[in-house]
């Protein structure tokens, strides 16, 4: 069994050197490829466009990076997968010849277990949940079917080419091994595929978000808490990162486990508490919301000030106080795309139609 897995780690190994040796000049392509994947994105550019041009959409996007992230986090817990760039420093299977020599860049060392890959597995999800959207708001008219074909070729042609380059991205950082990046993918699609079949998720009151994100957050810190009275560490792989990542301040605290359980459960609850909140219903249910200027009025503002909320990051010498900030900044973010934004531009609008009157 461990000769296997050897073996299929050291062919990894030996596919991020061919990446690092042959396309060494494609190293920022492939860093703003991995940059792109990451799941921050989801909320802080893909939300927003997509819940002012269909809200069922941006509602989607959110239900499938949160609980395709939170599976994810239980799924390296359960695994115990490797990573390449500190699998080489402690495998005995290369002892009788030096271990490979891996490039490191700053996006790396992720503090998490390796499998399955977590930028795959959300960029698959989110990726299929905005194509399948695309199609099914598109592809109408049933009678151009050689239209509407070479429309969905071409779209999942994209699709499988970007999870592609985000794959070869993981791999190239050595941040993951082929098989993690390919378990994540098919992860991805699962959730997503799952999620397109539940309605409930349009219709949820507050006090169900509030329910389900206790429930989440308990059952992953339950989880935690069970095994390490067992002997278990799951933050094994912290320790690890820190020892063999090449250089200190390429370990974050914001890519720990518990990192982005936190930024998940706030991004839900704050989903919860925009989408049941009166200002909302006034501002996205009214007749001003059917407008496209108004919508895309609100897609720009959101954009903008969630650019600037982003550049704003939490202090990271106090752990909780860091877990607690993040939070409230993940939460804040629906509440300020579905609730202040539309309010805001809402009460622009009228006060210059009423100035038009005068």
């Amino acid at each position: 069994m461990d000769a296997g897995i050897d073996l299929l780690h050291s062919s990894g190994v030996e596919l991020v050197q061919y990446l690092q040796m042959n396309y060494k000049d494609s190293q920022s392509w492939f860093t703003f490829i991995s940059f792109a994947a990451d799941l921050r994105n989801t909320f802080f550019v893909f939300f927003p466009i997509w819940f002012h041009l269909c809200e069922a959409v941006g509602v989607k996007l959110i239900w499938v990076a949160v609980i395709g992230d939170w599976l994810n986090l239980i799924f390296k817990w359960i695994l115990f997968g490797q990573r390449p760039y500190w699998w080489v420093h402690e495998t005995s299977y290369y002892s009788n010849s030096s271990f490979p020599v891996l490039q490191q860049y700053p996006i790396t060392c992720e503090t998490g277990p390796g499998s399955p890959s977590g930028h795959a597995m959300g960029s698959a999800g989110v990726w299929y949940v905005m194509v399948t959207a695309f199609l099914t708001s598109t592809l109408q008219n049933k009678q151009h079917r050689v239209q509407n074909w070479c429309l969905r070729s071409v779209l999942w042609t994209i699709f499988w080419l970007m999870q592609l380059c985000v794959c070869a991205s993981r791999v190239f950082v050595a941040a993951h091994f082929p098989h993690q990046v390919c378990l994540g993918v098919t992860s991805g699609l699962i959730v997503a595929e799952a999620f397109g079949r539940i309605d409930a998720i349009y219709n949820v009151k507050f006090t169900q978000y509030l329910k389900i994100t206790l429930s989440l957050f308990s059952f992953a810190l339950g989880f935690y808490l069970v095994l390490k009275v067992l002997g278990v560490d799951l933050l094994w792989s912290v320790e690890k990162a820190q020892r063999w990542c090449a250089r200190a301040e390429w370990v974050h605290i914001d890519s720990t486990p518990f990192a982005g359980l936190v930024r998940n459960m706030g991004a839900l609850f704050g989903l919860g508490l925009a989408l049941n909140s009166p200002i909302y219903a006034e501002s996205c249910k009214g007749k001003r919301s059917q407008q496209f200027s108004f919508r895309l009025s609100c897609i720009v503002a959101s954009l903008l000030i969630l650019h600037l909320f982003d550049s704003v990051k939490p202090p990271t010498q106090t752990e909780f106080l860091f877990y607690f900030l993040s939070f409230c900044k993940s939460a804040a973010v629906p509440l300020a795309v579905v609730v202040f934004v539309p309010y805001c531009v809402s009460q622009i609008v009228n006060r210059e139609e009423k100035e038009k009157l005068l």
